[in-house]
């Protein structure tokens, strides 16, 4: 199944077209802002780096949060405008997945929420043993503790530094690897794609307006 895979809810932009489990051709830059004038020219470079047209195209997955508001609505909004231009299914894969895929074992995924919370989601063997969640530092500390444990494990993400002990190991990529997003968007049934927030967002409407 030839798969293209889409990353913009991090700090990065990364995008990935696989045939099964070889990577065709794969791009990733690292950015805060700016996803939605990379994701087009970079997903057109990659395909052609990988000599095929969009219409080889037979999944696409995408990222769909925790994470940027600005960046997972663009991530999202291309994949399923692609997806409906082309006839082809398009498959959502969770941020705090994402990340944990690049690691083996007992993992904890973790972005800093900010305003002293993070965004939990723990994993065995590639097992999710918990939802996503958003949950004040302290709060995650002990979901920790009661979810694993208090087993040493491996964390990814911006909230690593926020969570980890000296026992547990530490990864704190900038984004979602758009290789494994492909891969992980290959294994599941297409449905429909949302966003995935798990709190409001932080910017108001002035005046009380309603959205």
């Amino acid at each position: 199944m030839i798969v293209l895979g889409l990353d913009t809810c991090l700090n990065a932009c990364s995008v990935a077209v696989l045939d099964g489990d070889r990577v065709l051709a794969h791009g990733c830059e690292v950015m805060a802002r700016g996803h939605q004038e990379r994701l087009a020219p970079m997903a057109q470079a990659v395909m052609a780096e990988a000599g095929l047209p969009f219409g080889r195209l037979e999944r696409i997955g995408v990222t769909v949060g925790p994470g940027s508001f600005t960046g997972l609505r663009v991530g999202v909004a291309f994949a399923k405008g692609l997806g409906s231009a082309l006839g082809r299914p398009v498959a959502g894969v969770g941020t705090l997945e994402a990340l944990a895929a690049e690691a083996d074992g007992l993992v904890a995924a973790a972005l800093d929420a900010r305003r002293g919370q993070v965004y939990l989601q723990i994993f065995e063997a590639g097992a999710a043993l918990m939802a996503p969640d958003v949950l004040p530092v302290g709060a995650a500390h002990a979901r920790l503790t009661e979810v694993g444990g208090g087993r040493p494990m491996t964390f990814v993400g911006s909230g690593a530094a926020l969570l980890a002990g000296p026992a547990d190991a530490v990864q704190a990529p900038e984004g979602c690897d758009a290789r494994i997003v492909a891969r992980l968007a290959a294994r599941r049934a297409p449905a429909p794609v949302a966003p995935l927030y798990l709190r409001a967002p932080d910017a108001k409407l002035p005046g009380g307006v309603a959205p």
